[in-house]
């Protein structure tokens, strides 16, 4: 006989009950575990892969959209070594005929408009039980608009951008910048903490992507700041390495120096250390300041050093290395001091 799970085997003798001798039916028959909640992910390029991929690694089963056909594939390898299954969309509407918990990870305003509010929009079946995060980097406007629109389907949704780069990204230590209800924050929390390390409530809709700005701001000063200072220091003789450890343990510390060094031959694993290849592009940065100039422009605020590291990466872009990382600023100025140091020689 069985009861709850358990098997028993009865010896009578003389009527009576002589002997009981139990055991276990296998627990894979009465696992109580359900299967992980199907996410939805549109949306992956350096970042996002790495992002879904690490949801595939806590059991999550995708349902994935992107226009880049390889970026596609390769998250379904990732899917089929880890013997999940995964659903490719065709177009983002199609996400969400499978899938009331979506991610998207864009990478400008217009497009994460035309995703979540087009006529093939992830807003057109959205309904009461929907989640939406939306981890692009875009300006809080945008974001507050496209929320709204979601709050009026009946939707829940925040605006979640990332920091932590590439290396963040498929390490799950990824920082989440979170806008919106306290409520909403709490239900998104286990989510995100499947991707990230530190996951912050920055304030309502909107601050998520509003302190984002502020961050690739300064990221952008400081990396051009330290391309500069490295330049300056191999010209006056320095051992690179020497003047990275010095800027490390020193005031001149800070991340594009002590975890993403834009000088060759001073760190390895950094996009520095391979022709500047992969990592954070320079047309990303470019569109991050540019949002974080449109913003201040709204509010009145002057943004002198951002307008300045702007132009130098307009230029970058401009000569052909947009798709380069965005340290590449450091060989940028090298070159640029090479050709005016020719020219006074000829």
């Amino acid at each position: 006989a069985e009861y709850m799970g358990v098997s028993f085997k009865c010896l009578i003798i003389n009527n009576k009950f002589a002997m009981i001798r139990i055991h276990r039916i296998p627990s894979r028959q009465f696992s109580t575990n359900s299967s992980k909640k199907k996410i939805g992910f549109l949306g992956l390029g350096n970042m996002g892969a790495h992002m879904a991929h690490n949801l595939m690694k806590a059991g999550h089963p995708l349902v994935i959209y992107d226009v880049v056909q390889p970026a596609v594939n390769k998250v379904q390898s990732w899917s089929s070594s880890l013997g999940l299954p995964i659903q490719v969309a065709k177009s983002p509407i199609a996400v969400s005929e499978h899938a009331d918990t979506i991610i998207t990870m864009l990478p400008n305003p217009t497009i994460v408009n035309q995703v979540y509010c087009g006529n093939e929009g992830l807003l057109q079946l959205a309904k009461d039980g929907y989640l939406f995060i939306d981890s692009s980097t875009i300006d809080p406007t945008t974001a507050r608009n496209v929320i709204t629109e979601a709050s009026k389907k009946g939707a829940k949704m925040v605006d979640a951008p990332v920091s932590g780069g590439v290396g963040g990204a498929e390490a799950g230590t990824l920082t989440f910048m979170v806008g919106g209800s306290g409520s909403v924050f709490n239900e998104v929390q286990p989510i995100l903490k499947l991707m990230g390390k530190n996951i912050v409530h920055c304030g309502d809709s909107g601050a998520g992507q509003a302190a984002k700005i502020c961050n690739n701001l300064v990221l952008g000063i400081s990396m051009g700041a330290v391309a500069e200072g490295m330049n300056l220091g191999v010209k006056l003789g320095l051992d690179p390495k020497v003047l990275a450890g010095i800027f490390n343990t020193s005031s001149g510390r800070c991340w594009s120096s002590d975890t993403y060094n834009p000088c060759p031959g001073v760190m390895e694993k950094v996009p520095a250390s391979r022709n500047y290849e992969g990592g954070f592009g320079v047309d990303l940065l470019r569109k991050d300041v540019g949002l974080a100039l449109k913003s201040a422009q709204e509010v009145g605020q002057s943004l002198p050093l951002g307008e300045l590291i702007n132009s130098l990466y307009d230029n970058i872009s401009h000569q052909g290395y947009g798709q380069k990382d965005f340290s590449f600023i450091y060989e940028f100025l090298r070159v640029l001091q090479a050709q005016k140091d020719k020219h006074k020689h000829e």
